[in-house]
Parts: C-alpha cells; structure tokens; sequence
C-alpha cells in the first residue's frame, strides 16, 4: 500500500513537472531538452526503485526552481533568455544532473 501511495505521489508530481516544463521551457531549446531528459532520468530512477521518495521530491524541487527562473527570465526579456542566463541554466542543470546521478547510485533504495 505504501509503495503504490508512493508511485502515485510520484506520477503527480512527475506529470506535474513535465506540464511545467512544457509552459515554461521551449521543447526545441537546449535548456528544454535537458529539463525533459531530467526529468526522464528522474522518472526512471523512481520506476526502477533507485531514488527514495524523500530524494525525488528534493529533485523535483531544484527541477521546479530552474524552471520558474527560466520563465521569470524569459518574461523579463520578451521570451528569449540572454546568453549569460543561458549559461546560468546550463551550470544549474549540470548540477542537478549530477546530483540525480550521485542519487540513483547511493546505497539508498525505496
């Protein structure tokens, strides 16, 4: 019963992100393709059992952060990011990149 509260839980937040993502990020640009593989990886990690609960909303969290910048920044610049904020999305999404890595191949499992 737990693990399918979880996966619920999980699917919600997942399609909520990804709805998100969409509204937020152009599918096409570099930055909306890595939200979506991120989100992609995260996705796997809680289906293969990699990631806890607690470790994917923490991620799901950063995700949603970067992903509300984006859209305060491209509001503030007539939906275009300038190239230094590009750059500052790059370096946050690295980051969360490998933290998801550090997440699914610690020793903690659902």
């Amino acid at each position: 019963m737990k693990r399918l509260m979880f996966t619920l839980l999980t699917g919600a937040l997942l399609t909520g992100s990804l709805a998100l993502a969409d509204d937020v990020v152009k599918p096409k640009s570099v930055a909306g393709k890595r939200a979506e593989n991120q989100q992609d990886r995260i996705a796997q990690g809680v289906k293969s059992g990699q990631l806890t609960p607690k470790e994917t909303v923490n991620l799901e969290k950063k995700e949603a952060a970067i992903h509300k910048e984006v859209r305060t920044e491209r509001k503030a610049n007539g939906g275009t990011l300038t190239p230094a904020e590009k750059k500052q999305v790059n370096s946050q999404q690295n980051k969360v990149s490998k933290q998801i890595d550090n997440k699914k191949h610690n020793d903690k499992k659902q």
